[in-house]
């Protein structure tokens, strides 16, 4: 019952005018208000079998049980199977209530109630259209499988079409789908919008004299899944009526912000709730509480605040699909209204201002350190990697602004610095590598040594080269071209002592690692007077 209400619009109460309310039909309504459903119409059966004042107590009792809840009750009929105008009248009045009161939201959802596989036609799954209408040849996604797949045939009431709407019941045909990879409560929905987690946050309260129990285990209920789930309750060891809790799964859920629960305790209905906080993160629990409370108040604002303060380094735009049922648009618009953050339009992505003083004490630090310095925003994002190219340009041209750097090109000097100091650089670089002699450092890590961009650092490798003052023995191999003749000069005497040089007696003179060996070994065969035989090197 949990399973398909979830998907409803609207809810028929029929209940028998000779029986009344049971037992059951109760624990229908509970578990209809706890999913949030709140247009109901009420139809009274079997009128033929009770006096029309008996018939009038029956209606009077049912809509005095319906008002303890918060339902809108569309209309009350009363019928008889034997009084067929009393039928024709129900039809009629169904004809008259809109055939969805769901508002569409920002991306296809539908959960599997049924998969089978028909003869000749492949995996079809049975469900209910939630958030948006899907098309046929669309792309959707198998969250619990991460496959994505496409619709081969959308059937509704058993019809081949081109659609499916809001709150249709459909068929969708998977293209290229094994049916036994698909189980009930498995979610399709679109690629990049949800992503699984092994817990949820939720806001619940209790049916009248139950309570949820901290620590204990449940059946969770959402759309047509049904798993087994731990509680946490926030602030509470023991039990609660209402409140936050957390439940954690042996499996991922895929879940929206301000999706519909139920739990169960064997065959009782204990409490409902709302997804309040789908994607779990690393947070301290004064900061989750602040959380869900923004959550549970639809205050995204100061939802926004707390998630940056625990993603000082960049919270993800695209998240809010998921996190606060937004769509992209309606979460950067939001985004951009906040004060005190730089939102990266382009690769949606919410920084808080003060990582962008981070950024700039950061880069401040280089500069301060090394005056000859000479970055870019691709070497800077070396270092930040957690950083956006536009964040780093907005603190780049901050820091320009402040007359603390010059821009050249794509670089950024020190601003204290006036004359061309790329000789300097040159200099540096070539001492550097005299100085680590026959085992010299991979450019790259020379590079960020020196507080210089991989550009600028190739360049003035390129330079060096072409004066033959490095020379460049492999891709990431540059060798001062004194402490290349050293060595050459000593394996040439190896070859004169012991007739030969190869790894083994070449590494017992020098202790370098496999690379330079090799290297070396290479390079000697540019050599007219040195011949390879087979691994050795002899003179010719």
């Amino acid at each position: 019952m949990i399973a398909g209400a979830f998907g409803f619009d609207y809810v028929m109460l029929v209940v028998s005018a000779v029986e009344g309310i049971k037992p059951q039909t109760v624990e229908h309504i509970e578990i209809i208000n706890l999913l949030g459903i709140k247009e109901l119409i009420v139809v009274l059966t079997k009128k033929d079998l009770v006096s029309v004042e008996e018939l009038a107590l029956k209606k009077e009792q049912i809509l005095m049980f319906l008002g303890t809840f918060d339902f809108e009750i569309k209309f009350v009929s009363e019928v008889s199977i034997y009084d067929e105008a009393s039928i024709e009248k129900l039809k009629n009045q169904l004809f008259t209530i809109s055939n969805s009161t769901k508002e569409e939201e920002n991306f296809f959802r539908f959960y599997v109630d049924r998969v089978f596989s028909p003869k000749g036609i492949g995996t079809v799954v049975t469900g209910t259209v939630l958030g948006k209408k899907v098309e046929l040849n669309e792309k959707v996604f198998i969250s619990e499988i991460q496959k994505e797949t496409k619709l081969k045939n959308i059937q509704v009431h058993n019809q081949n079409v081109l659609e499916a709407n809001i709150s249709n019941r459909a068929a969708l045909n998977l293209q290229n789908v094994d049916v036994k990879s698909i189980t009930r409560g498995d979610l399709i929905t679109k690629r990049g919008y949800v992503r699984g987690f092994d817990g949820i946050d939720i806001s619940f309260s209790c049916l009248k004299d139950k309570k949820l129990l901290h620590d204990k285990t449940y059946t969770l209920f959402i759309g047509a899944k049904k798993v087994e789930v731990k509680t946490l309750l926030f602030d509470c060891i023991s039990s609660l009526e209402t409140g936050f809790a957390t439940l954690k799964a042996k499996e991922k859920l895929y879940t929206v912000f301000g999706e519909k629960v139920i739990l169960r305790s064997g065959n009782e209905t204990i409490c409902g709730g709302k997804v309040l906080n789908p994607v779990i993160d690393p947070m301290k629990k004064n900061q989750k509480r602040r959380l869900l409370e923004a959550l549970d108040k639809s205050d995204f604002t100061s939802a926004y605040y707390e998630l940056l303060n625990a993603h000082k380094k960049g919270l993800g735009i695209i998240s809010s699909t998921q996190r606060f049922a937004l769509s992209h648009e309606e979460a950067l618009e939001f985004a951009k209204r906040l004060d005190e953050v730089f939102v990266d339009e382009k690769d949606l992505i919410i920084y808080p201002n003060s990582t962008k003083e981070e950024l700039k004490e950061q880069i401040k630090n280089i500069y301060e350190k090394n005056s000859y310095a000479m970055l870019s925003n691709s070497s800077i994002s070396l270092r930040a990697k957690w950083a956006s190219a536009l964040f780093i340009d907005a603190v780049l041209d901050e820091l320009v602004e402040e007359s603390f750097l010059i821009k050249e090109g794509n670089l950024y000097k020190n601003a204290n610095i006036k004359e061309d100091f790329l000789k300097d650089l040159e200099e540096i670089v070539l001492n550097r590598l005299k100085e680590e002699d026959i085992s010299p450092t991979a450019p790259y890590n020379i590079y960020d040594d020196l507080d210089i961009d991989r550009k600028l650092g190739d360049d003035i490798l390129k330079s060096l080269t072409s004066k033959k003052q490095v020379i460049r023995l492999q891709h990431n191999l540059f060798i001062h071209f004194e402490s290349l003749n050293s060595i050459v000069k000593a394996m040439k005497s190896i070859i004169k002592e012991e007739g030969y040089i190869e790894l083994s007696n070449f590494k017992e003179k020098f202790e370098l690692s496999r690379k330079y060996l090799i290297a070396y070994l290479d390079y000697l065969d540019n050599y007219s007077e040195i011949k390879k035989v087979e691994t050795k090197r002899v003179f010719a």
